[in-house]
Order: structure tokens, then sequence, then C-alpha cells
């Protein structure tokens, strides 16, 4: 499993600001959950205008749902000015660290915060505003990149990836996310892209989230059960089952010859599906 620090674990399994606002004052959704994270930010000022209370809703694994916990940690008693002023390293730090392959959750957080603010004061959100898509995979601008690129002084495709996941997709945005880098310090692109003889995580995270939307899921539901990714680490594939077959005495049957097999069959041959629904709800 990732080497996720004391601190994720715990705002994973114990999200204190997941739910929702009704009437909030300023609110924002990023990302998209047809082709991957989703967060939608709720907030409420007091009459100081400061951050009285702020929920969130988010569909993506641990660390997405840890950053966006953690988040609102950080900016509940601020001021709009101050909470602007946020970024995803703060959030990331916040949290003791994050894989790199997941740092993209923490620049979600920050994205959502800093649109939630922008539309509040009614300004235009130059990250998507006024931006070109780059990965129609997921919807990340050339704006998004250069930031993103600048503030950590990232050099190439993969680390953008890590970052943005941009590029995590079908591969057709590299090159033009390489041409970004290149503007972004003063050089000259690369010939060529360099080709990925392997999927990448994000990759895998969406196609198996993609069967196991369209292939396994509806066949457990069928008889009262259900299954949920929790997360990916490589060709490890951390499920929690729901439902029925949560208890269902042949579980492991399920988990090996519906959930595993369909997997390996469309997506990698190699994967390996465990169930951590127990574990999950002792913690």
């Amino acid at each position: 499993m990732w080497d996720y620090t004391d601190k994720v674990k715990d705002h994973f399994l114990h999200p204190r600001n997941a739910g929702e606002i009704a009437g909030p004052d300023l609110e924002a959704t990023v990302g998209n959950i047809t082709c991957g994270d989703a967060l939608r930010l709720m907030v409420k000022l007091d009459k100081a205008g400061r951050i009285a209370e702020a929920k969130f809703q988010t569909f993506g694994c641990a660390s997405a749902i840890a950053s966006s916990d953690a988040l609102i940690d950080i900016i509940k008693g601020k001021t709009l000015d101050e909470a602007a002023r946020i970024t995803n390293d703060d959030i990331a730090q916040y949290l003791g660290g994050l894989p790199e392959a997941k740092m993209h959750c923490s620049v979600m957080g920050m994205e959502a915060l800093q649109k939630a603010i922008a539309q509040y004061h009614k300004q235009p959100f130059a990250l998507e505003e006024e931006g070109k898509i780059v990965c129609r995979c997921f919807g990340v601008t050339d704006r998004l990149i250069e930031k993103i690129v600048r503030e950590h002084n990232l050099h190439t495709v993969e680390e953008v990836t890590h970052y943005t996941k941009a590029g995590g997709g079908c591969g057709g945005c590299h090159r033009e996310i390489e041409e970004i880098v290149a503007r972004v310090h003063g050089t000259a692109p690369a010939a060529k892209a360099k080709p990925k003889a392997a999927m990448t995580n994000l990759q895998r995270i969406n196609r198996i989230q993609e069967v196991l939307t369209t292939e396994v899921r509806p066949l457990l539901q069928a008889d009262g059960g259900d299954v949920e990714l929790v997360d990916v680490d490589g060709k490890r594939v951390l499920v929690a089952f729901r439902g029925h077959c949560a208890w269902c005495p042949v579980s492991d049957v399920t988990l090996k010859g519906a959930v595993q097999a369909k997997l390996r069959e469309l997506v990698d041959p190699e994967i390996v599906v465990e169930d951590v629904g127990e574990h999950l709800n002792k913690t």
C-alpha cells in the first residue's frame, strides 16, 4: 500500500469535515467524477468575514479525502485573504507529506479553494476560464500546468502528472506538456515525447474504476451486495465489500472469482485484489 503517514490515514478513515452545508456563502466544484477525482467545497462565513464552517464532498482515493479534510482544518478561522494564500504544499505538509504520485490531491484542494474565493468576489477563475484545456482526459488547463510547473520546479511529464493528473490518461497531451515545461524554464522542448511502455498508475486506477462500475458492481448489486474501490498501489487493488457481500460466507470466492478475475481479464493479468473492508470498519 502507499506509504501514507498516520495523519493521512486518520483524515481518510475519520474525516471531520465531510458533509454538506445548506446555503453556503462560498461554493466550488473542481475535477470531474466521470474521469477521475472530484471535490465540492462549501464555506460559511461569520459576521466578521472569517471562515466559520466548511464542508467537503469528495469522489476520490484516500489522499483526496485526507487532503480535502485537512484543507478545511487549515482554513477555519481565517479571512478569505488569508485562505487565498494557502498552497497545496501547506496541505501536504499539514498531513506530514503525501506520496509524490498523490500530490495532485493536494492541488485539487488548493484549486477548489481559490475557485470558491474567485467566484465569491465575482472574479474570473483564471486557472479555468482563461486557460486552454491541454489534458482532455482530466480537464487540466495550460494555466494550471504552468502554475504548478513554476511553483514546484517540475521538469518532466511524469512530474506534471503527479501534481495535476495531466498526461495520466491517454497520453495524447504529453508533447504539449513538454512544450509548457520548456516555456516556463526557457528551454527547448525535447525532439519527441518519450513513449510510455507501461500503463501509468492513473491510467490503471481509471481503468479499474471503469471495470468495477460497468462489469462488476451491477452483478453484485443484483444480489444486494456491492464493492468499493479503496486504493490502487501498482498492481495491488484494495477494495471493500458492502451490503450482503460484506458478511457473505463465500466473499473470498466472489473476491477472486468475480472481482479479481474480471480485473485481470480487462486491465492487467497480474492484478491482485485484496478486501480491506473489515479493517476499515474496525478502525
